[in-house]
């Protein structure tokens, strides 16, 4: 249940020591790539047929009203990538056409020094040269070559701390009887265990654990998450979002859906903050054909805890 930003996270460059813009005039062909549109909409970027420059370049194109980014904050945001190299550049990726993703101010030096200090609600270009980008090794998974000028329009969306991502609400449940039992303090990864000598529910089953006070979810909203998932024939733990250190992002009800069904029908209704145990039957997992590679068959109910970290209108910021 990843994306391509599971490729950004590797490999950074270590140890590289951050460079500002520089002087106040920086180099004319990083200086001279613009984008044009309204934030939460995909940009027109225009990059001139010319060698990139050495010089990181940000420019602030719509000034947000939120809250700063700090360089250890995690942020929701659609973006806009492309790869520049000699007078030729083409699209790596966009999110405007699916759903935002999380990212890590720290993702990559030039886009740590981009974003620190940019409000929620901007949108900002940044021109990212190899030394504050991958470096001379490039990103081969990405097709990032060590002299690539990484080209990036990002929408400042929403921030979470990334020591405290998780359900912030109040505990009303921990599962039990013919429930699984899920034990976790709040902001952790949560322990399931699964009910020796019982079967799984027909049904789906969507019981809150932890009681959050935000707003309520609903269809069509882009939903930042926290989950650990657990097969109830195995009682062994299949993914969790916790040991990548980042949030999941999804368009909750989308269609065609970015989640299995089970997620869609049972995190409707629920508040950010809140934690969700789901027991979810086949029909509303991976049918009958499973997921091999994760070892689900077609007849495995699933159990997720999902915690509801935040949920945006598209379009909007806070």
């Amino acid at each position: 249940m990843r994306r391509i930003v599971a490729l950004f996270l590797f490999p950074l460059i270590a140890g590289l020591a951050l460079v500002g813009c520089g002087s106040s005039k920086p180099p004319s062909a990083n200086a001279s790539v613009s984008a044009t549109g309204k934030f939460g909409a995909a940009p027109k970027v225009i990059i001139p047929k010319e060698k990139a420059s050495s010089t990181l370049a940000v420019k602030t194109l719509v000034q947000g009203k939120g809250a700063p980014i700090t360089k250890s904050n995690l942020f929701l945001s659609n973006f806009t990538i492309y790869v520049w190299n000699g007078k030729t550049n083409k699209l790596l990726d966009s999110t405007y056409s699916s759903s935002p993703q999380v990212l890590p101010a720290s993702l990559l030096p030039g886009i740590e020094s981009a974003v620190t200090g940019k409000k929620l609600g901007s949108r900002v270009l940044a021109v990212i040269p190899p030394k504050q980008g991958y470096g001379t090794s490039g990103n081969s998974q990405l097709g990032v070559t060590g002299t690539d000028t990484l080209v990036f329009v990002i929408d400042l969306i929403q921030k979470y701390s990334s020591g405290t991502v998780g359900a912030t609400g109040t505990q009303t449940s921990s599962g039990g009887g013919s429930l699984p039992t899920v034990s976790a303090a709040k902001n952790a990864a949560p322990t399931i265990t699964i009910p020796k000598n019982v079967t799984a529910p027909k049904t789906l089953v969507s019981k809150t654990l932890i009681k959050g006070t935000g707003p309520v979810v609903t269809k069509g909203q882009d939903v930042v998450a926290q989950y650990t998932g657990v097969i109830w024939r195995t009682d062994k733990v299949f993914d969790s979002s916790w040991s990548r250190s980042l949030p999941y992002s999804f368009k909750i009800g989308a269609n065609p859906s970015q989640v299995i069904t089970g997620w869609d029908k049972g995190l409707v209704g629920q508040t950010v903050g809140s934690r969700v145990l789901l027991v979810i039957p086949p029909a509303d997992a991976y049918g009958s054909a499973g997921e091999s590679q994760a070892g689900i068959k077609g007849t495995d109910d699933l159990v997720f805890v999902v915690d509801i970290v935040g949920a945006v209108t598209p379009g909007a910021a806070s």
